[in-house]
């Protein structure tokens, strides 16, 4: 077996830090079986040179090698790519067309961005995984095929399976052995390292001198996140050979080519993650207030009959003072506009009987609360159509999972679509 040194220099990989060691280890051992791969990593770590590796160390490398970007190809052709198509089977399809998987029969697939494969996409390639059979686009003649399947993603799989934007099935079929490619700030020995790698690489091309960094420069070099990192490494010292004279950088001049490095490596505050979504909170706030308002109901109904056993209006303030308080508020100063007695918006009107030209004394104060009543009504039925909409965007038109997720029936989320006409 290649020991790892010798495996840096034929593949140009610069670097000392323990976890990235640990993965060239890791792929020099899987190479010589036929399991499947999972790289993973941020954008920009180099994760390419992992698939490289285990197909020169394996028993196919005398086959053919394919890179395949998922994230590349539409979604309405990427499996006539991978895996053909029959003449006819489209429109376009003039002539019968080999896939990826036909034409690398015995050798390696890479797959780069197999999170952004669509899910009819990852039925297809699970068969392919589990027996090795496959169907062209068009065709009803299952074909075989020997690959070995090794991926790649920057995005994290299991978010994917939980958003139901990745089979979890496939996710365990891809992911027997996982390797991890640690982000440059994890690797701070390695950074300037790389930089002074590519400066001479540079230098070399454009025919210049290579550039070298001030002391305080490696300190910032150092300092500085990489959110791109080897990638980004490598764009700014290309950067910086091509368009500075001087072939001393100092901190300023690089501080010039880092985008927000003020803040480089200090710690940030940063916002905490809702739980699932701000749906959930939104649902509470709602509940809330429904469970307010009918406790502020029972109590006025305490006093309601309060009022009717005893016709002292006074005598039952005084003794519901604490309860006039909870409803009302200051003693019933902010329960109306005026400055009328709480009470009076409750007074019963008098048992003798009305005359012909007498006007009902209650008729505007409890108009007034009839209008808060129906703006309330109002206002919680269009909160509960947001909310369904929202659950139905969510869950992409699933009602069952919308009904699980707004805590009710599926039966009773049918209904209220149709009550609303959503």
């Amino acid at each position: 077996m290649e020991n790892i040194q010798s495996l840096k220099q034929r593949y140009e990989i610069i670097g000392n830090d323990p976890k990235l060691n640990r993965a060239l280890e890791k792929a020099t051992q899987v190479a010589p079986t036929d399991i499947s791969v999972l790289v993973t990593g941020e954008s920009g770590v180099g994760k390419e040179a992992i698939p490289k590796i285990i197909h020169s160390l394996s028993h196919r490398k005398h086959a053919k090698y394919i890179a395949v970007n998922c994230g590349a190809i539409p979604e309405g052709t990427i499996d006539s790519e991978l895996f053909g198509h029959e003449k006819g089977a489209f429109t376009g399809a003039t002539s019968t067309r080999s896939g990826y998987f036909e034409v690398a029969d015995g050798g390696t697939i890479f797959l780069d961005e197999v999170g952004e494969l669509p899910l009819t996409t990852q039925v297809r390639l699970l068969r392919v995984l589990e027996n090795g059979e496959f169907l062209k686009v068009g065709s009803s003649q299952v074909q075989k095929t020997d690959v070995r399947i090794v991926a790649a993603t920057n995005i994290n799989m299991l978010e994917a399976i939980k958003k139901e934007k990745f089979r979890e099935d496939l996710y365990y079929r891809l992911s027997t052995v996982e390797i991890n490619i640690p982000p440059l700030r994890e690797r701070r020995d390695d950074i300037h390292l790389l930089f002074r790698k590519f400066a001479s690489d540079f230098g070399t091309k454009y025919k210049m001198p290579t550039i070298r960094l001030q002391d305080d420069a490696v300190q910032l070099l150092l300092k500085y996140r990489w959110p791109g990192n080897v990638r980004q490494l490598r764009n700014i010292a290309e950067q910086i050979s091509v368009l500075e004279q001087s072939r001393s950088v100092s901190w300023d001049t690089l501080k010039g080519y880092l985008p927000d490095s003020s803040g480089s490596n200090l710690p940030a505050v940063v916002g905490q993650k809702k739980s699932e979504s701000d749906f959930s909170n939104e649902r509470e706030i709602l509940y809330k207030v429904l469970f307010d308002m009918k406790g502020d109901l029972n109590d006025l109904k305490k006093l309601t009959l309060a009022l009717m056993k005893n016709d002292d209006g006074d005598k039952v303030q005084e003794e519901n003072e604490g309860l006039i308080e909870k409803i009302y508020g200051n003693n019933g100063q902010n329960a109306v506009e005026d400055d009328r007695d709480p009470l009076e918006v409750l007074q019963l009107p008098e048992h003798d009987a009305p005359g012909p030209q007498r006007k009902p004394p209650q008729e505007d104060k409890y108009h007034f609360a009839e209008e808060i009543e129906e703006e309330e009504t109002l206002s919680l039925q269009e909160k509960e159509v947001e909310l369904i909409k929202k659950s139905l965007e969510r869950n992409q038109g699933k009602r069952k999972a919308a009904a699980a997720e707004l805590g009710i029936s599926e039966r009773t989320l049918y209904r209220k679509i149709k009550q609303y006409d959503l």
